[in-house]
């Protein structure tokens, strides 16, 4: 049996690494504790969002992360997040996306799955539970935390859309790695 190599980009300890600050100590790894999030970030209605990485805080140049939880019951205002795509991993409760022009298409996702939103996508997040708040972590690709608050009139019955994987379509879920 062969085995190749994963598929992505490496680099070897003798090549020049770019724009080495050489000081590790002090620009190296960070960690940012649970109780240093930064809740100062812009916000929108229905959610609480704090930012944990980001251009002012560790000097990261390409991402946004942090989290958001949203309360039992409640649903957020329509937004979308410009020119940045936005990665979201559902740590607790039960996530109901809408999204569309009109928020007219709706997905849910369960604790340990992830969810994408692509440049530019209106879409809205619904805490699915009655009773459990929704805590998600967020990541998007710039330093900046963009968000244009929309003003959408929801349709009432939004069209469910199931996700089927374009590299795996016809494997089973207990097969996919």
């Amino acid at each position: 049996m062969q085995t190749s190599q994963p598929k992505g980009f490496y680099v070897t300890v003798d090549e020049p690494q770019p724009d080495s600050p050489g000081n590790w100590r002090d620009n190296g790894v960070r960690v940012i504790k649970a109780d240093q999030l930064d809740s100062n970030t812009t916000q929108t209605p229905g959610m609480t969002r704090a930012a944990a990485i980001d251009a002012a805080r560790v000097g990261a140049q390409q991402i946004w992360a942090g989290t958001v939880t949203i309360h039992p019951n409640a649903r957020t205002g329509a937004h979308h997040h410009g020119a940045l795509e936005s990665v979201i991993y559902v740590v607790r409760g039960r996530a109901r996306m809408r999204w569309g022009e009109h928020l007219e298409f709706v997905a849910e996702a369960d604790p340990g799955d992830f969810i994408f939103v692509p440049p530019w996508v209106p879409h809205q997040e619904i805490n699915a539970s009655t009773d459990e708040p929704l805590e998600c972590v967020l990541v998007r690709s710039d330093s900046e935390a963009v968000v244009v608050n929309l003003d959408i009139e929801p349709t009432e019955e939004p069209t469910a859309v199931p996700w089927i994987d374009p590299i795996h379509r016809h494997a089973s879920p207990s097969t996919r790695s």
